[in-house]
């Protein structure tokens, strides 16, 4: 059974769960608006539903909820940064304005991060560019889950990545994906409403298709973009290896089976490589290669007409990557947002640890 509660309602609670924790006025804030972003734009696998996993992160003294996040090393378009074990929620943001400042300056910035965590939805840091006139890109490593093409060794994680593109009178272009065929996240939401996964998301521990959505739980594995490789997984499996190298290989974090575990039940592997979670992050400046004007005007017939591309039988139009998720954030802003049973129910319980109210 669902119950919706409104964007300040979440917002309030999701604040004073992040100040219970230690975090101070500002990196409460932060968290809690790039968590929700997540909420609003219909992502719920990575939205309020996570609070719980960061707070049982934090209980097991992997999570620093006050971090002191540098830059180590930089040129002018470059950095490094060191997340000091810090919410990921907080370090994104830091080291994508990093990125943003150094594009400002240098025409194009790139940032990679390392000793950091789960960072929410890609989009989110990406789209911080868009307001400057400049393409956003972010990626992040993240726990391995997911096996390479012909192998049943968890390897790499989900991998995201996301590109936000400006454009003038039409919406930004926002492309937010996974590198596997389905986020974790999706799997923890037919969890809780105990339903099955499609084929082709997750196999059990010998390599078999199976509709288990608790597959994982019994050293099941999740698969590359494209399921498998007569359906072109390679590309999947490539996509998700590019993400951990420059995400945490050239920061200096930990990468493909030693990236640390999001659940803090989970021992953390040992040997570790590297310092936490990486991420990577881009800004360009579209007047660094045209002016911007210009440019966002061609977006914007680039948008128009791929929008007005004649749709297959069945479909009634062709969306461009960022429709879905703006078009629920209008949604959920007027009508509120929904949380299921169990996730209502991990809340009441952080409200009952804090004690702080959720109504």
């Amino acid at each position: 059974m669902e119950q919706t509660f409104t964007y300040s309602q979440l917002y309030a609670f999701t604040h004073d769960a992040f100040t219970a924790m230690g975090c101070n006025e500002n990196d409460a804030t932060t968290a809690t608006t790039v968590l929700l972003s997540a909420d609003v734009r219909g992502i719920d696998s990575h939205g309020i539903a996570r609070l719980v996993g960061y707070i049982r992160l934090w209980e097991a003294g992997r999570i620093n909820a006050q971090p002191n996040i540098k830059i180590t090393y930089q040129t002018p378009s470059t950095a490094v940064v060191d997340g000091d074990a810090g919410l990921g929620l907080v370090v994104a943001p830091f080291a994508m304005q990093v990125a943003i400042d150094k594009a400002a300056l240098a025409g194009t910035g790139w940032v990679s991060v390392r000793n950091s965590n789960h960072f929410g939805i890609a989009g989110y840091h990406a789209m911080m560019a868009l307001k400057h006139d400049m393409t956003g890109i972010a990626m992040t490593n993240a726990s391995a889950l997911v096996a390479p093409t012909f192998s049943i060794e968890r390897m790499l994680g989900t991998n995201p990545i996301a590109v936000a593109i400006p454009a003038n009178k039409q919406p930004a272009f926002v492309a937010d994906f996974a590198t596997t065929t389905a986020s974790n996240g999706k799997l923890e939401i037919l969890q809780r409403k105990n339903g099955d996964a499609p084929l082709g998301w997750v196999q059990d521990a010998a390599g078999t298709d199976t509709p288990n959505a608790h597959a994982l739980k019994d050293g099941g594995i999740m698969l590359p973009l494209g399921s498998d490789r007569e359906h072109g997984s390679h590309k999947g499996y490539a996509l998700g290896s590019i993400v951990d190298i420059f995400s945490a290989v050239l920061s200096g974090a930990s990468y493909g089976p030693w990236a640390p575990p999001f659940p803090a039940y989970v021992p953390m592997p040992e040997n570790m490589p590297g310092q936490g979670l990486g991420h990577f992050f881009g800004a360009m400046r579209v007047d660094a290669f045209r002016p911007a004007d210009e440019f966002k005007d061609h977006m914007d017939n680039w948008i128009t007409r791929f929008r007005a591309a004649t749709p297959a039988p069945g479909h009634e139009k062709v969306l461009i990557p960022g429709d879905p998720e703006r078009e629920m954030e209008a949604i959920r802003m007027k009508d509120g947002i929904p949380l299921n049973e169990s996730v209502f129910n991990d809340l009441q319980k952080i409200g009952e640890k804090f004690g702080i109210a959720l109504l």
